[in-house]
């Protein structure tokens, strides 16, 4: 890899916390320009503060962040949101509004970044999770929307071969705000074994910044003793 190519651009999404937030933050450090989209603004990173469940205004912060960034060789989709609870318990725009963000949101802005990728022959890293390859109750939006992003990125790898890299992160639980304000059923509990973010985010970096012409296709990622994997 050049040294042009190993500092280029990236846009990471859900960088205000969690996992993006850290990505943000791994890759700054390196030297990387980095530039944000959230709905909240994000700390010590550029950022475009947008709303991910509307498809049109992401594609269109995309556009905007890489022209603030004079072009784009990464992209991270590293937003998400849940609505944990029985199928019909959960409000119907709440329930939504997961598989918008999720995963309508991820191919959104990998649709707009795509003709700048491929000029520069750069690096996507799509998010999904742990309950995107097994599925548990309570979670039909949640495992929908990342069992989407699953089957999307996998789709996508072969699209993209030759042309742009591409890597799905399946990560597992990690310790982050993600959980808060939910009903303590759907929390982890006291002795859980939880992932630092900032952990997580290296191995990120690695399957962004790795040769060219051997490329990580898949990553799953948790703490040995995490019970949602295998």
């Amino acid at each position: 890899m050049s040294t042009e190519e190993s500092l280029g651009p990236v846009i990471v999404t859900g960088a205000a916390s969690g996992l993006g937030e850290a990505v943000g933050r791994a890759l700054a450090a390196l030297g990387h320009p980095v530039l944000g989209l959230d709905r909240r603004p994000a700390r010590g990173l550029d950022a475009i503060e947008v709303d991910l469940a509307d498809g049109a205004a992401a594609e269109q912060a995309l556009r905007e962040g890489v022209e603030k960034l004079g072009g784009l060789w990464g992209l991270v989709t590293a937003a998400g949101t849940d609505a944990c609870g029985a199928l019909d318990e959960v409000p119907r725009d709440d329930w939504e509004r997961v598989v918008r963000v999720n995963l309508l949101g991820t191919a959104a802005v990998i649709r707009a970044a795509l003709p700048h990728l491929e000029r520069t022959r750069g690096r996507i890293v799509t998010v999904a999770s742990t309950l995107g390859l097994r599925a548990v109750d309570h979670a039909t939006a949640y495992c929908a929307s990342k069992f989407g992003v699953v089957g999307f990125t996998r789709a996508l790898a072969r699209e993209l071969a030759g042309r742009v890299g591409v890597t799905l992160l399946v990560p597992g639980g990690m310790q982050t705000h993600f959980f808060d304000g939910r009903d303590p059923r759907y929390q982890p509990g006291p002795d859980a074994d939880l992932a630092d973010p900032a952990d997580v985010a290296q191995l990120v970096v690695a399957s962004l910044r790795g040769p060219a012409s051997c490329q990580v296709r898949e990553i799953v990622v948790c703490p040995a003793t995490e019970p949602s994997w295998p």
